[in-house]
């Protein structure tokens, strides 16, 4: 059974009546409790208690749901980048999108660790809380910037319109064959540089 497999998580049941039961502590717990945990470095998996089914995925989505909803005017996730997300769900880049936000995500992460630590040294809470901010922008704009590499392509700029070039410039041949996942490769290995290039600055 998968529960064997992951013996080193917590294991969460979610009952037909949406109540949340720890195997661990032998209670039920609430979508904060589980954030709480989330915060603390906790790591768990959340069943269908009739079912069995890994419901992991929308147990955390609930959370941020209910996490946005409770920030107010500081939320954390942007409408923009809500929208963007969005539309990958319907485009071909989509399954490159889960490991940009686990890179992107990793990088910031690391940031805010290395910030927090020099700042909660040398300041007290209040220019520290500031600095966070003034992070946060400047990782969101990372986002943003990254996040225009999925749509804007990675190859060498498309000539000026106009009849000179429309003649100079025959389409491409379609192709199914290995060229394709060799260009494939090669625009990753590209947006990996570029995006440990934007994370530097």
């Amino acid at each position: 059974m998968a529960e064997n497999g992951r013996a080193h998580q917590t294991v969460i049941k979610k009952y037909a009546n949406r109540r949340l039961y720890h195997t661990g502590t032998s209670t039920y717990v609430t979508l904060e409790d589980l954030a709480t945990m989330v915060q603390n470095g906790e790591d768990f998996i959340v069943y269908d208690a009739r079912s069995g089914d890994d419901i992991t995925r929308s147990v955390l989505t609930q959370i941020i749901f209910e996490q946005e909803n409770k920030a107010g005017e500081d939320n954390l996730l942007p409408v923009a980048f809500l929208r963007q997300l969005i539309r990958f769900y319907g485009d071909s880049m989509r399954t490159m999108v889960p490991s940009f936000l686990e890179f992107s995500m990793a990088n910031f992460a690391k940031d805010q660790d290395g910030l927090r630590e020099k700042l909660a040294q040398s300041f007290g809470p209040s220019a520290f809380q500031q600095a966070l901010q003034e992070q946060v922008r400047a990782n969101m704009t990372f986002f943003g910037d990254a996040m225009k590499m999925f749509t804007g392509g990675f190859g060498p700029p498309a000539p000026p319109p106009g009849p000179a070039s429309a003649a100079a410039t025959p389409p491409a041949p379609v192709s199914g064959g290995s060229g394709d996942l060799d260009e494939l490769k090669k625009q990753m290995a590209e947006m990996q540089a570029r995006l440990e290039a934007l994370a530097r600055k």
